[in-house]
Parts: C-alpha cells; sequence; structure tokens
C-alpha cells in the first residue's frame, strides 16, 4: 500500500513538472507560427515561386528551324558528276528559318506572365486571414475555458468546505440532510464540467498544433490576455475595406490580368518577321550559291477572328467580375454593420454582468453565507445564492465568448491581424 502511494505521489509531481514547464505562447505567436509552417501557406508559396520563374522565360524567341537535304537534284545520279562543258546538275542544301517575334508580343506577353503571380498572391493572403481566424477563435474559445475553469475549481474548494461544516453541524442537527446531498450533487456535477472543459481544451490545442504544422499532442498554454475592440470607423470606410481585402484584390488583379490577355490578343494580328538563309553545295563544277529571304505573317480577317472573339470574351469577364468585387462589398459592408451593432450590445450585456449583476449576487451570497455561519440562516438559501452567482459568472463569460467571436468575425471581414 505505500509503494502505491509512493507511486502515486512520484506521477503527481512528475505531471505537475510537465505542466510547469509547457510552452506558453501567445496569439501572435500562434499567428506567426501559422503564417511560417502551415503546409496550405508553403503550397501558395511553392506556386508563386513557379509563375515567378516562368515569367522570366516571357521574352524568349521561337528556335530556329533548321533544315537540310538535296535540292533540284535529278534522280540519274550520273547527271550528279560534270562532263566536259556539262556541269552536272544538283546540289545538296544547308538551311536555318529564324522567325523575329513582334517586340510589341514579347512585352505583352511578359506583362501577363509577370502579373500572374498577383491573383496566388493575394489568394495566400486570402488564406492566412482565414486561418488567423480560426485559430483566433480556438485560442479566445480556449482562454474563456481556462476561466471557467478557476470559476469551477474555486467551486470545488467552497463545496468541499461546506459539505465538511454540514457533516459535523448535522451531528448537532443544525443542518438537513437534503441540503447535504444537494451539496454533494453539485460537487460532483462540477467535477463532471470540470472533465468536460478539459476535453475542450484539449481539442483546441490540437486544433491549433494543426494549424501550427506541429504535433497534434504537443503540450503548450496561452496566455489570458485579451484586448476589446472598437469598430465603428473601420466598419462605415468602404475605401478602406475595398483595399483591404483579399478577396476583392484577387478579383482586381484578375481583371488586370484578362487586360492583358487582350493585350496578348491584339499583338496576335499584329505582323511577325521571319529570315531564311539557304546554303547551296553543289554537285560537279556548278558554283556555290546561297538564298537569303526575309518573310512576314499577314494577319487576315478569315485568320483573326479566334484572337476578337477571345479580346470580347474577356472583356465580357472583367464586367462579370466587377459585379462580382460590388456584390462582395455589398455584402460585407451589410454583415460589417450587423456585426458592429451586435458586438456594441454583447459588450454592453457583458458590462452591465461583470459590473452590476455579479458583484449583487456575490453580496447576496456573502450574505447568506455569513447568515449560515452565525446560524441565522439555512444552507439551502446558501447553495441558492451560490448556484445564482456562478450561473451569472458562467453566462458572462458565455457572453465574453461571444463578444471574442463576433470581434474575430469583423477582424476577418476586416482582414485585421
Amino acid at each position: 500500500m505505500q509503494n502505491i502511494k509512493f507511486y502515486i505521489v512520484i506521477s503527481c509531481l512528475i505531471l505537475s513538472f510537465t505542466n510547469s514547464n509547457a510552452q506558453t505562447l501567445s496569439l501572435d505567436a500562434v499567428l506567426n507560427q501559422i503564417k511560417t509552417n502551415n503546409p496550405q501557406l508553403k503550397m501558395y508559396e511553392a506556386n508563386i515561386q513557379s509563375m515567378d520563374a516562368a515569367a522570366k522565360g516571357a521574352k524568349s524567341w521561337m528556335p530556329p528551324q533548321v533544315e537540310t537535304g538535296f535540292f533540284m537534284t535529278p534522280y540519274n545520279t550520273k547527271m550528279w558528276k560534270a562532263d566536259g562543258d556539262f556541269a552536272g546538275m544538283g546540289m545538296y542544301m544547308l538551311g536555318v528559318t529564324q522567325m523575329i517575334p513582334n517586340a510589341s508580343k514579347l512585352k505583352a506577353d511578359f506583362n501577363l506572365m509577370n502579373a500572374m503571380s498577383g491573383v496566388e498572391k493575394e489568394n495566400k493572403n486570402y488564406t492566412i486571414n482565414q486561418l488567423n481566424a480560426l485559430a483566433k477563435n480556438n485560442y479566445y474559445q480556449w482562454l474563456v475555458l481556462n476561466k471557467k475553469i478557476k470559476i469551477a475549481d474555486d467551486n470545488l474548494l467552497l463545496l468541499s468546505y461546506m459539505i465538511k461544516s454540514m457533516e459535523i453541524r448535522y451531528q448537532y442537527n443544525m443542518d438537513k440532510l437534503s441540503t447535504y446531498y444537494k451539496a454533494k450533487s453539485q460537487y460532483a456535477a462540477t467535477e463532471s464540467m470540470i472533465v468536460m472543459l478539459k476535453n475542450e481544451i484539449a481539442q483546441k490545442r490540437i486544433m491549433l498544433n494543426t494549424l501550427m504544422a506541429r504535433d497534434k499532442n504537443t503540450l503548450f498554454e496561452i496566455g489570458e490576455e485579451y484586448q476589446l475592440k472598437d469598430f465603428n470607423s473601420q466598419v462605415i470606410d468602404t475605401s478602406s475595406l475595398s483595399q483591404n481585402r483579399s478577396d476583392v484584390k484577387a478579383i482586381e488583379k484578375t481583371m488586370e490580368i484578362n487586360q492583358l490577355k487582350i493585350e496578348v490578343e491584339k499583338t496576335k494580328l499584329l505582323p511577325e518577321f521571319g529570315v531564311k538563309y539557304d546554303h547551296m553545295i553543289p554537285f560537279g563544277n556548278q558554283p556555290k550559291q546561297f538564298t537569303l529571304m526575309g518573310m512576314v505573317t499577314i494577319p487576315m480577317p478569315w485568320s483573326n477572328k479566334m484572337n476578337k472573339a477571345n479580346i470580347e470574351s474577356f472583356k465580357i469577364k472583367n464586367e462579370n467580375l466587377n459585379w462580382q468585387k460590388q456584390m462582395i462589398m455589398n455584402e460585407a459592408t451589410g454583415m460589417l454593420s450587423g456585426m458592429n451593432t451586435e458586438l456594441i450590445n454583447l459588450k454592453k450585456q457583458y458590462d452591465i454582468a461583470q459590473k452590476s449583476i455579479i458583484p449583487a449576487l456575490k453580496r447576496n451570497y456573502d450574505t447568506a453565507v455569513l447568515a449560515w455561519q452565525n446560524n441565522t440562516g439555512d444552507l439551502f438559501v446558501t447553495l441558492d445564492a451560490w448556484e445564482a452567482l456562478n450561473m451569472a459568472q458562467i453566462d458572462a463569460l458565455d457572453k465574453l465568448k461571444s463578444v471574442l467571436a463576433v470581434q474575430v468575425e469583423i477582424e476577418k471581414q476586416l482582414e485585421i491581424k
């Protein structure tokens, strides 16, 4: 029996030592690790680098075309050779053709490929914003759970004191047995609530570790700091909203790319030039010969129908994207106005609970405890006063959780870190 007790004590000491050495992460530290380590963001970064690398070759020319073979050579091989006044017939040709792209086309292609990664960068920023909001929600919910556990732990100490006092007072017929069992049930219910709250904290820890791309079982704690913010001026400022939102900027970048695609299609309507050089190695006694020719592609009405159709298509796509941008802005401003109103009311409710409801119930509870200790009050009334105070404290924390959740949603809409 003594060995068992010894192992239990050692286990508790090890557990407490592990918890005391658990890393404590602030919200900024969590968000920075997500930005650095999250694989989804690394995927975007690799795609951006790939596009930028491809853009470096946008001004390259088409490869030269090399030709070789017989030129104006008779099938009769005897005629290849010179014979008296007959100089022979046939030649072996070496030729090269190089198309020279239009400078405007090269510039248009370069501008297009150089801008392609812009949309992906905004998509990455949009994803960062979504991940940050998810991390903030889990972080703040964990923070509220910690506060609830602290209240529950204090309640266990209080109920334990009451139960022990009742066990002594009952021997002298100073308390009722029904009240004793009510306190015991409240103690058990509080223990059960602590188990539930710790399970929820474990889930939040796993989620944050997942977002930070760490081992899911890595132990760490969070700070207790939080800030209640006011967004009135930012919600009204729609121009700032348009400049900050990554999804809106991604649409604008896509519109710019479509405009650059239009410019590329327009350059396809311009002529392109080429040079062709052939060198002839003659058979017999013929002189060496060469050909040097210039070439030009001439766009004709029957050859540029597709280019003109593509230009019209990109213009219509930009019109669609512009309406999509207007839709997002309209929905965002409406949501922000509603959420800001909700945030103001929730903060008022939380403030009333903290400044009025909880202090009043605390005084009521203190009065009931004092009366019970002086044998002028009933413990049943004391337990009711404690229960009312406990429910008010938990309800205030639920209000705080709602305030922080709405605040995070507003920050997500405004793309505030």
